[in-house]
């Protein structure tokens, strides 16, 4: 399989939000933070883009910036399933060999970073492809906000294969710890698998959808990057991406 050669943007988007409602038409610098998303997935220029969108409201804000925009169910339990369901409609011929899942309260992720998600999936034997970044706040290594990627990862290496992701300061001893992104890269038939399998005792327990694949022997390989882009969940987190996407911020 390798790297694969036609790849599809897909980011799923919704209104609910227990902490910040409405947050993808939520207003950053004039726009919405979706398009910010959008914007972002396009200038990394490795295949369409299209946002998979629970509310009619998101679907207008994204053709009006000139973006593609699907409707879905809005009653789906996670972003995985909200974007098979758009992948079975904008590409029913399955022309695209793997999916990148974006969150759409990313709005500072850098178009290099999704480049280096898809490039972790140069193996074939690996699933699914996703980001991390060193913890270098100490701060975050016992916050369980900040989920965890372990990973076995050899000296020098970029990329490593996921044991396990965790909430909990994982692992033990001395060493560095990753700071997981939740930006994923699905190989097509991966991804409908995943879709397919009930939720794992690991999942449920930790709060970590991710936790499934592992559970049932799928394997994630993370690469790394330099940063963590801002994840938007609270009014805070929103000031926080308006001041660093203002001009000059």
């Amino acid at each position: 399989m390798s790297v694969p050669a036609n790849p599809i943007v897909i980011i799923p988007a919704r209104m609910a939000s227990t902490r910040l409602p409405g947050k993808p038409l939520a207003d950053i610098c004039g726009t919405p933070m979706i398009v910010h998303v959008w914007r972002r997935a396009v200038e990394a220029d490795v295949g369409p883009v299209v946002v998979a969108c629970a509310e009619a409201g998101i679907a207008e804000a994204v053709r009006a910036a000139g973006g593609r925009a699907v409707l879905t169910r809005a009653d789906h339990q996670s972003g995985s399933d909200r974007v098979f369901e758009a992948l079975g409609s904008v590409d029913p011929d399955e022309r695209h060999d793997a999916v990148v899942n974006i969150q759409g309260d990313l709005p500072t992720i850098t178009p290099g970073a999704i480049g280096a998600a898809i490039g972790a999936l140069e193996d074939d034997a690996v699933d699914i492809a996703t980001l991390a970044a060193v913890i270098r706040d100490a701060g975050e290594r016992g916050d369980a906000g900040v989920v965890k990627a372990v990973l076995s990862l050899k000296p020098g290496a970029t990329v490593g294969r996921a044991l396990y992701f965790s909430r909990a300061t994982v692992p033990s001893g001395e060493g560095e710890l990753y700071h997981h992104i939740g930006l994923y890269v699905f190989r097509r038939p991966a991804l409908a698998r995943f879709v397919g399998l009930p939720a794992g005792v690991l999942e449920k327990r930790e709060g970590l959808e991710q936790l499934r694949a592992l559970e049932h022997g799928m394997r994630i390989d993370v690469a790394l990057v330099d940063t963590v882009p801002l994840g938007v969940d609270t009014p805070a987190d929103l000031e926080r991406a308006r001041a660093m996407l203002a001009p000059g911020g």
